[in-house]
């Protein structure tokens, strides 16, 4: 122990100025400025007490924008994890093309999330995109997907599941590696199936990648943001808001920083809450 205090006493006070400067001190602004009725300018003097945080939950693109976030992380959880999985349980095994086929599926994940949401603006364009060019190619009057604020945020959520499986794969991948060989070859001497392997060795086995990767679902569910921006801007008519784009747009676009600051801070109350909740309840053996 000795030793280690040089260390701490170089390094720990310019991280810890550091952390206070840019995270700490924010962090407490924000929460002031949402007692105030305040546009940015100046310095703030309208004190309103509550009375923004009264507003969000009266707000019906901030239940819209809470509804989407629940649903972005059931999907993440329902759809995009296993199939993460199922991917990785194919390409981990030494047939030919399995390094190139998992290039393939992290390509999207190395996309910029900005990138992504302006090409799947593209394909999904009634007019000129790809969606329009199979349409018309059948005969068939092509849809306006990002305009229908009924099916608008399902486009979303496809675009999502598409852009992050990759990176739940590749954890799945590291974590099959991980496993001893021996274990698989003691299932198939035992006369297990394919399904009884992975359900009763594989899949325990990977007990811990699996929670950390649902727990980078959920926090990456509720940071969402660059991608939606691009592809709809919460639009139609607020449909596809999410918590961080419910902020932004009524935040800081209008210039409501009052009103952006009480937002910021339940977004923060959520993504705590969930974060060390989860983590204490699931991941506190890993």
């Amino acid at each position: 122990m000795r030793g280690k205090w040089p260390v701490l006493v170089l390094f720990l006070p310019p991280a810890l100025l550091l952390f206070t400067v840019f995270v700490i001190l924010p962090m407490g602004e924000a929460a002031w400025y949402s007692f105030y009725n305040w546009n940015g300018y100046g310095l703030p003097s309208q004190w309103i007490g509550t009375k923004n945080y009264e507003l969000i939950f009266r707000n019906g693109a901030f239940r819209t924008a809470l509804i989407n976030n629940g649903l972005i992380i059931v999907i993440s959880i329902c759809v995009q994890i296993p199939l993460a999985l199922w991917l990785a349980t194919m390409v981990s095994r030494n047939i030919k093309g399995a390094l190139a086929f998992r290039l393939l599926f992290f390509l999207p994940y190395v996309l910029a999330d900005v990138a992504a949401g302006m090409i799947w603006r593209f394909v999904y364009d009634g007019e000129f995109g790809l969606v329009a060019g199979i349409w018309n190619f059948f005969g068939a009057a092509p849809p306006f997907w990002l305009a229908d604020k009924q099916v608008a945020f399902y486009a979303v959520l496809g675009v999502i599941v598409w852009k992050y499986f990759g990176f739940h794969m590749m954890l799945f991948i590291a974590g099959l590696q991980a496993i001893d060989k021996s274990v698989l070859e003691a299932a198939d001497i035992d006369g297990a199936t394919g399904w009884q392997k992975f359900y009763r060795v594989t899949l325990p086995l990977l007990g811990s990648t699996v929670r950390l990767s649902v727990f980078f679902a959920v926090v990456g569910s509720l940071q969402l943001f660059d991608m939606i921006m691009p592809l709809t801007g919460g639009g139609p008519s607020n449909a596809t808001q999410t918590l961080v784009t419910f902020l932004y747009s009524f935040g800081v676009m209008r210039m409501q920083v009052g009103f952006g600051s009480a937002v910021g801070v339940v977004l923060f109350i959520i993504c705590v809450t969930l974060a060390f909740g989860y983590k204490r309840i699931f991941m506190r053996n890993d």
